[in-house]
């Protein structure tokens, strides 16, 4: 098995406070959940595709070399325009997942239809990520995977250049990654796919909307008219033209800025209808004292000058927690973020590191199973460890406004969905 991802440097970081409101607009790169759909996607169907405004960063580059290893034809030389050509896939390959779920959770179905050993391993917190529910659906499908003592990283898949498919039931609650995995790769299965969830509510629902919009618009015949029920037809996918939204998910930092400084902040390019769960955060920042408006030049979002604290279950867009917890932190009055119990499973256990880290810089903070209760107090200037999260980052950024000396430990770890964060927010903050 190969060596795991050498360890990287940290870069320490002073997170920039606002002397006056934000006004600005962004332009912020292609979403990473669209842009790891389309290339796996791409890379099983029938003819050449290409992805208009993809996502650069480190775990889409780790998902294109993945591909790539196995075979298929990824160019990503064009920042702006990726060609994906398919290949016939082929082992022996060794596929490096970084920290990305979509990397360690998408590909192994694809790997189980290459011809040959596909081997699969990351960073050091990668291995504690949840994988065995799709290790097992896969073994009663017909994959030969070994797999660690846990279940999951580092891995083998033994492809044989087919998988036979059929009925699967999954435990999904810990990630909805777990199925999309499995739903994008089954068209070239030989019987297709049903899965079955069993088990407490899958998270993520918008997540599992994009993975069936999308491979409908690849062609794929997909059911997911029953509850916790996912079906997908045998079938040849096609070859198209992906056009990759901005990363709401990314924009988010920014937007709680406006709301943070009393300012405005602009997403440009956002479309009209979305996969991504737009309506959810509109309400929640409306919740939380911002305005936000659709109009001809983007998504904007105004702070009214006070943040008001919040009752929410986050279970459907579970990658805002850090950012609204940090709003929260900030905010005029209690919050109760619950549903969540899953990111304790993400890049690091979330709810943990955001307790630890909000008390640590003065807030009162009460931690739960499956969320956090958040009780304002006056903040103070720390250091903010980030935990190789790119989400703890960011909440670290958006509490800097209002917080002279809170110092990120690393800023580094934003390169995961966003290398530009660091340059995009300091230009933000001062006015640039």
């Amino acid at each position: 098995m190969a060596n795991m991802t050498a360890t990287r440097q940290p870069v320490p970081w002073t997170a920039p406070t606002a002397t006056d409101p934000v006004a600005t607009t962004v332009r912020l790169p292609g979403s990473k959940s669209m842009t790891a759909r389309a290339l796996v996607l791409s890379a099983i169907a029938d003819g050449p595709s290409t992805l208009r405004g993809p996502l650069r960063a480190r775990d889409t580059e780790l998902m294109a070399a993945g591909l790539r290893g196995m075979g298929a034809h990824v160019s990503t030389v064009d920042d702006n325009r990726w060609v994906v050509r398919p290949r016939p896939l082929r082992g022996p390959a060794h596929v490096d997942v970084g920290l990305a779920g979509t990397v360690m959770r998408f590909v192994p179905p694809v790997a189980g239809l290459a011809s040959g050993p596909v081997t699969f391993d990351g960073d050091p917190q990668a291995r504690l990520r949840p994988l065995g529910p799709l290790v097992r659906a896969l073994r009663s499908i017909g994959v030969r995977i070994d797999a660690s003592d846990a279940g999951g990283l580092p891995l083998t898949v033994h492809g044989t250049g087919e998988v036979t498919g059929g009925e699967v039931v999954i435990d999904a609650s810990a990630s909805s990654q777990l199925v999309s995995g499995l739903l994008l790769a089954a068209a070239a299965f030989e019987k297709g796919i049903v899965v079955r969830h069993v088990g407490p509510p899958v998270p993520s629902a918008p997540h599992l909307r994009m993975t069936t919009q999308m491979l409908r618009a690849a062609g794929g015949a997909v059911d997911d008219g029953t509850p916790d029920v996912w079906a997908v037809q045998p079938g040849r996918l096609s070859g198209r033209e992906w056009g990759i939204e901005p990363d709401l998910s990314g924009a988010v930092p920014f937007f709680a800025a406006a709301l943070v400084t009393g300012g405005q902040v602009t997403l440009l390019g956002w479309p009209r209808s979305s996969t991504q769960p737009v309506d959810r955060l509109r309400q929640l920042l409306h919740q939380m004292g911002g305005e936000v408006t659709l109009g001809t030049d983007g998504l904007t979002v105004r702070g009214t000058g006070s943040v008001h604290g919040l009752d929410a279950d986050l279970s459907d867009v579970s990658e805002l927690t850090p950012v609204i917890a940090a709003l929260a932190a900030l905010a005029d009055s209690p919050s109760r973020l619950h549903g969540v119990a899953h990111i304790r499973g993400h890049e690091t256990d979330r709810l943990s590191a955001l307790s630890q880290e909000l008390t640590g810089i003065g807030a009162d903070v009460t931690e739960s199973h499956d969320g956090l209760e958040i009780r304002p107090r006056r903040l103070r200037g720390a250091v903010f460890k980030t935990y190789d999260d790119h989400r703890l980052a960011h909440a670290a950024a958006v509490i800097g406004l209002a917080v002279p000396g809170i110092e990120l430990n690393d800023v580094a770890c934003t390169s995961k969905t966003m290398p530009e964060f660091p340059a995009l927010w300091s230009a933000m903050v001062a006015g640039q």
